[in-house]
């Protein structure tokens, strides 16, 4: 398990290269990682060459923590990020988000791509986080806990931030953008949901399923980050469509969604810091 040493020296790696503290800290899912290209004074670091990070293995995580500035405001963001079922352990996996936290980001606004289980949805919109089913029976917290950083027994009532979700969906209502909201489902993956997984997934309460974001989130809130959790919904989950999954379909459709979830990103963040 990495240590809050490991973590300081992460950080101490990082501060020598940049002159600023980020205010807010972004991960950028699956398809996602364009907002980096409108960052101004940029700077990119690549996973490998900091202390105790390693080169995410899934295509479309190119592994690089870019920090610069959007619309005025200096923001850490991860350019890919660890999942689960790459074989990194959840203290590794949610190592990036200490990091963002220690740097001096109070508030995490985290991004992925997923399935939406909700029929009322289509691929290419975007969910805003309402809460989370963790389905893998796995918590990112076990083991021992950093006093430094959080309590041993948080509270998990709130992790999504109600202020951000309204400021969100107040910001996506003037730029005309579709903006659904919903319980996000983690999935260990790698291999997609069965078709009765999903079924069961519904009937459970969820919106929209995924292979990441709660490990995160639970992470971030342990250390009191505001959280704000955008999903990309790029395809419709297993047994819906007659039609099989592929990641190539996830990219894709990301990639056409990712100029309405970049300007719905950049206009929260200018709104933030108001």
């Amino acid at each position: 398990m990495l240590t809050y040493e490991n973590m300081l020296e992460a950080k101490s790696f990082i501060e020598l290269r940049i002159t600023k503290k980020p205010k807010i800290g972004v991960i950028l899912g699956s398809g996602l990682g364009n907002l980096v290209n409108q960052m101004k004074n940029l700077i990119e670091i690549p996973f490998e060459d900091i202390p105790h990070f390693k080169k995410p293995k899934a295509v479309g995580h190119s592994g690089v923590l870019a920090l610069g500035e959007l619309n005025g405001v200096y923001v850490a963001a991860l350019k890919g990020r660890y999942h689960y079922y790459e074989g990194h352990t959840l203290s590794e996996l949610t190592f990036p988000v200490r990091i963002l936290k220690l740097l001096g980001a109070n508030t995490l606004i985290v991004t992925n791509s997923c399935g939406a289980v909700n029929t009322s949805f289509k691929p290419g919109e975007l969910m805003i986080i309402t809460d989370h089913l963790n389905l893998t029976g796995k918590n990112p917290l076990m083991g021992d806990n950093f006093d430094e950083l959080g309590p041993r027994f948080p509270d998990a009532s709130n992790i999504y931030t109600k202020a951000l979700r309204k400021l969100a969906l107040e910001k996506a209502n003037k730029l005309n953008i579709k903006l659904n909201q919903g319980v996000y489902a983690w999935w260990t993956g790698p291999s997609y949901e069965t078709p009765a997984e999903i079924k069961m997934i519904r009937t459970l309460g969820a919106d929209a399923v995924g292979m990441s974001t709660v490990p995160e989130a639970l992470v971030a809130s342990h250390m009191g980050m505001d959280v704000l959790g955008i999903s990309c919904l790029t395809n419709m989950a297993s047994g819906i469509l007659d039609k099989k999954l592929t990641h190539d379909e996830v990219i894709e459709v990301a990639g056409i969604a990712n100029e309405s979830f970049s300007k719905l990103i950049i206009n929260v963040i200018h709104e933030m810091i108001k």
